[in-house]
């Protein structure tokens, strides 16, 4: 990024990344308290289309747009484009969803508030990569930390069994002080540039590659796992769904050593074996967060869990061995990609493809072998399979010539990123 290179803008990018992950933990806590079984298992369904629209939105319009360089009149008219697109896309996405909802049964009421609320939380979204690009991180944490609050605020105030489609509206308006936070906050530095929304949908858009690796890499696997609430038992979702939210921290952390490692390991200056050192260093940090974290809740009194995650806490519990056992393995995995993003960003996307559906082939064959748990075990036999693929390809990497001393593709990080 240009400028916001002190310590105090990293402070506040990554408590930013910690109160978007904490906003994500607490929604879908809330939710669980507040419903019955069935109800969060169909609010879960819903904010999983949720989270893998914002996934791909993000990966096509966010990931491009933090890669702009240039004057000041550059980057305010590339999130204005960007923030231009996003109202457009989402508005016609929204559309499609209130459609699918009005002839869907079960989770069709809560398609429809989605789809009601679905430009709101992106356009919201949007702006913390506006923030970002214009090196204002600190107006990002502010607008993020007033979402946090007032989706905190708005769920805690509905009544015990509310349904999937009421939580669906109470959390998607109250992201509507935080958007007009931001829009003032972008006021100023937005003003007059230009709106462009062309290179969008043109062939070759830097977006098309990130969603393309979003999708197999992320969406994949939650597409997978909506599937079984349509296909096999909604209840099998709920549970996943909150097995995953009680390791929601191990996502902040991932997150951070994506969006804070690369820029960190190449200033080691000592090439590809001390990069390799200091993400090996991070692997076994972030396993052991994962075991620690999982061993934790395992031990935990079981009317504790039931405050946590209401009635849906019984499912999860029987799920913690194998959810925990998935989290470690993909502490081992997420380093080993950073080190590929590091040394040769080109190897990242077939890994990804190959290793993500496998990962789906194993949740499928899980689920029909032996229900949710079943499931469960084998998304952590694909993270087991990913990782040991990843550093096998990091070895491959660094046996080559041009690794030897320094990254390779290091001046065409930005394009193969």
């Amino acid at each position: 990024m240009r400028g916001g290179r002190g310590a105090g803008a990293a402070l506040a990018s990554v408590l930013d990344q910690a109160a978007t992950g904490l906003t994500n933990i607490l929604v879908l806590v809330l939710a669980a308290r507040l419903s019955t079984a069935s109800g969060f298992a169909q609010f879960s369904m819903v904010y999983l289309v949720f989270t893998v629209l914002l996934g791909l939105f993000m990966a096509y319009v966010g990931q491009a747009l933090v890669l702009v360089r240039g004057e000041s009149a550059d980057t305010a008219a590339a999130c204005r484009s960007a923030l231009g697109f996003t109202a457009a896309a989402s508005l016609a996405a929204g559309a499609v969803l209130a459609a699918a909802g009005a002839v869907l049964p079960g989770p069709g009421a809560g398609l429809i508030a989605l789809g009601a609320v679905l430009p709101l939380v992106l356009l919201q979204d949007g702006s913390r990569y506006c923030f970002s690009v214009l090196a204002r991180p600190h107006h990002a944490l502010a607008a993020d930390t007033l979402r946090l609050l007032g989706s905190v605020a708005a769920l805690a105030a509905q009544p015990q069994d509310s349904s999937p489609a009421r939580l669906i509206l109470a959390w998607g308006l109250a992201t509507l002080p935080s958007l007009a936070a931001a829009a003032l906050l972008l006021r100023r530095p937005l003003a007059g540039a230009r709106m462009d929304l062309r290179p969008y949908v043109r062939r070759g858009h830097l977006g098309q590659r990130f969603a393309v690796e979003f999708a197999v890499g992320n969406g994949s696997s939650q597409l997978a796992v909506l599937g079984l609430g349509v296909f096999g038992s909604p209840l099998a979702v709920g549970a996943l769904r909150g097995a995953s939210t009680l390791f929601g921290p191990l996502n902040v952390l991932f997150g951070s050593a994506n969006a804070f490692g690369p820029p960190l390991l190449n200033r080691l200056g000592a090439g590809g074996r001390a990069v390799v050192r200091a993400t090996a260093v991070l692997a076994a940090a972030l396993a052991a967060a994962a075991g620690v974290w999982a061993l934790t809740w395992g031990l935990l009194p079981e009317g504790w869990g039931r405050q946590v995650l209401g009635d849906t806490w019984p499912a999860v519990a029987a799920l913690l061995p194998a959810t925990g056992a998935q989290y470690t393995l993909m502490g081992l995995g997420v380093s080993a990609l950073l080190t590929l993003r590091v040394l040769s960003p080109r190897d990242t996307l077939s890994v990804q493809v190959v290793f993500s559906l496998l990962s789906v082939a194993l949740l499928a064959l899980g689920y029909v072998w032996g229900g949710a748990l079943g499931a469960a075990w084998g998304l952590a036999a694909g993270s087991a399979a990913k990782a040991a693929a990843a550093w096998w390809r990091v070895s491959r990497v660094r046996r080559r010539p041009a690794a030897s001393d320094a990254p390779e593709g290091a001046k065409e990080r930005i394009h193969d990123r």
